[in-house]
């Protein structure tokens, strides 16, 4: 088995686009794989969070784990700031970087543009991930297109280290399936669903309820013309409609287009509203159940103690070989 880590953060309401591009694959890799799931809370201050909302949405995030179908006894779920080992080899993959190639990132430059006073939090937030993934000498980590960049200076990050104090990280390949991994936004084809929109309606949370779910899909923005068709160039918005469609449904993107020819929008979107609704309800039920057992204090304590004694070991191992004096 290889070692795959992933993780969401606990800002904002999960979406339809995490569960389809994310969450359903960790479902899938926890039968196959040794798998990390974790709330990357660490990461979520690198922007000011307000503390109740941030220890409300950690325990939430975690809940829409466990109720999507990750199995505590299969993969390790937990929050990572319980694993310190996290936040120290942080520190020394940012001693490993360079300036210019994090103000080269992609999403620094997004984040910071325009603002007079930008937090050295999201500068160094790459360095961070890079050891997020390194502390486990991961082999797969499941990224979204907008992530490759920093999967790619964690590649670097661990050659260096490599070339510095011999061979030891393994070089982390990405995890990118071929389809679903880029749901994107209700109101705009050309942006990924992110629940950091200030748009409520450019998502669907998987938290909404039923009926705001239809309202948001009956609103959602479609192209001109009436034809179901999925073509990503010509007409953006009704072939992300189709590809959020596909995964709900388990069809085809051909059958979609077979079912729908010659109707138009208005009977497609209303069976779209409810095979998302049909996708979501049963999560909902498992994540109230879930958070009304008060289940996942244990299940967060029990995956930080595994994913700890990994980490720990990879962090001793790590300062040996940097010359640091081990504790006595």
């Amino acid at each position: 088995m290889g070692r795959v880590l992933s993780g969401i953060q606990p800002s904002g309401q999960l979406t339809l686009g995490n569960y389809i591009g994310a969450m359903q694959n960790y479902v899938k890799l926890q039968h196959t794989e040794e798998c990390y799931f974790m709330v990357v809370d660490l990461h979520a201050i690198s922007v000011a969070q307000e503390p109740a909302k941030l220890r409300e949405q950690s325990e939430a995030v975690a809940a829409l784990f466990i109720a999507a179908g990750i199995d505590p006894l299969k993969a390790n779920v937990y929050m990572q700031s319980h694993v310190r080992a996290h936040a120290e080899l942080g520190w020394i993959m940012t001693t490993l970087s360079n300036m210019g190639e994090l103000e080269r990132m992609t999403q620094f430059k997004e984040k910071s543009a325009g603002k007079e006073s930008v937090g050295a939090g999201l500068f160094v937030y790459p360095p961070l991930m890079a050891a997020d993934i390194l502390v486990y000498n991961s082999d797969l980590v499941p990224v979204g297109d907008d992530q490759k960049q920093h999967l790619e200076l964690t590649r670097d990050l661990a050659g260096r280290f490599n070339s510095r104090y011999g061979e030891y990280f393994k070089i982390p390949e990405p995890y990118i399936p071929k389809v679903g991994a880029r749901i994107m936004s209700l109101d705009d084809a050309s942006k990924k669903m992110s629940k950091s929109n200030p748009n409520p309606g450019s998502y669907i949370a998987l938290l909404d309820p039923p009926d705001v779910i239809r309202k948001k899909i009956s609103r959602a923005t479609t192209d001109s013309g009436r034809e179901v068709k999925f073509d990503p160039a010509s007409k953006p918005e009704i072939s992300n409609l189709i590809s959020i469609y596909s995964h709900c449904a388990n069809m085809s993107v051909q059958e979609v287009e077979a079912r729908y020819e010659g109707q138009g929008y208005g009977p497609f979107k209303k069976d779209l509203a409810e095979h998302v609704v049909s996708v979501i309800e049963p999560l909902q039920a498992n994540y109230n159940e879930i958070r009304k057992s008060g289940e996942i204090h244990a299940i967060l304590k029990q995956g930080a103690e595994r994913a700890a004694a990994v980490a720990d070991r990879t962090l001793a191992e790590v300062k040996e070989r940097m010359g640091f004096l081990p504790p006595q």
